[in-house]
């Protein structure tokens, strides 16, 4: 049985190996399933299978993997359009709600990806849920001024009755403890992780709610925005369409 680094890297290299072809812009995801991707498409730039690439990542962790591997690279101010940008998921819904941001960039990940045709997503089916929230906390990335007042904003809106909001303390490249200062994104900004223990009842609503909040920047609910999502598990690898 495959393991699950085996599954990630699998739907990693079947998104560049299906969805990309010379002379393409590509947006580059963030974590440990979109790091495949990257070293995929490194291996073909370099081969000479693909050629004329440019890429825009999501994070400071993507670009340093993109430069080690030669992977010419851009930021939207040169591109407000991309072809085709290709990131994984922290869960996903029957109705291809994605959460996304356990690792930090959901603020860069959804600029990227919004602006981009299409949007390939890539997971193993461990990720598949019937429904948000118990599965994988929300992220959402607040200001740090006020931050205590936001979060009690949050906490407060119907649409996320029953959450329990907690401050993301250490690396914010994950949703874990590992520290005791307050962790900082690659923007200056902090996350605070929801927690629910039923599932999200609405989540377009929830994710609109989130977004009016002044103090919020971005939340890591990507509503509408999959154009296809990968899935590879142990019956092999799928892709699934909205």
């Amino acid at each position: 049985m495959a393991s699950q680094d085996e599954l990630k890297k699998l739907t990693g290299y079947k998104a560049i190996d299906d969805y990309v072809t010379s002379g393409m812009k590509v947006g580059l995801g963030t974590g440990s399933t979109a790091y495949f991707a990257v070293e995929r498409l490194g291996q073909k730039l370099k081969s000479g299978e693909l050629k004329d690439i440019t890429a825009v990542p999501t994070s400071l962790r993507t670009k340093e993997q993109a430069e080690s591997l030669g992977i010419p690279l851009v930021t939207l101010n040169e591109h407000s359009k991309l072809d085709v940008a290709i990131d994984g998921a922290d869960n996903v819904d029957p109705d291809f709600n994605l959460v996304k941001g356990g690792g930090g960039a959901l603020l860069r990940e959804k600029m990227v990806e919004l602006a981009a045709e299409k949007f390939i997503v890539i997971v193993d089916e461990s990720k598949l849920r019937n429904g948000l929230g118990p599965g994988f906390p929300i992220p959402v990335e607040i200001t740090p001024f006020c931050h205590e007042h936001t979060i009690r904003t949050i906490a407060a809106l119907p649409s996320c009755f029953g959450c329990k909001p907690v401050l993301r303390m250490g690396s914010s490249a994950n949703n874990k403890v590992d520290g005791d200062d307050i962790a900082v994104t690659d923007n200056g900004n902090y996350i605070v992780d929801l927690y629910f223990s039923e599932n999200i009842k609405d989540v377009p609503k929830m994710a609109a709610d989130l977004k009016n909040i002044c103090g919020v920047v971005e939340h890591g609910l990507f509503c509408g925005m999959a154009t296809a999502t990968i899935v590879a598990g142990v019956d092999g690898v799928v892709v699934k369409t909205p």
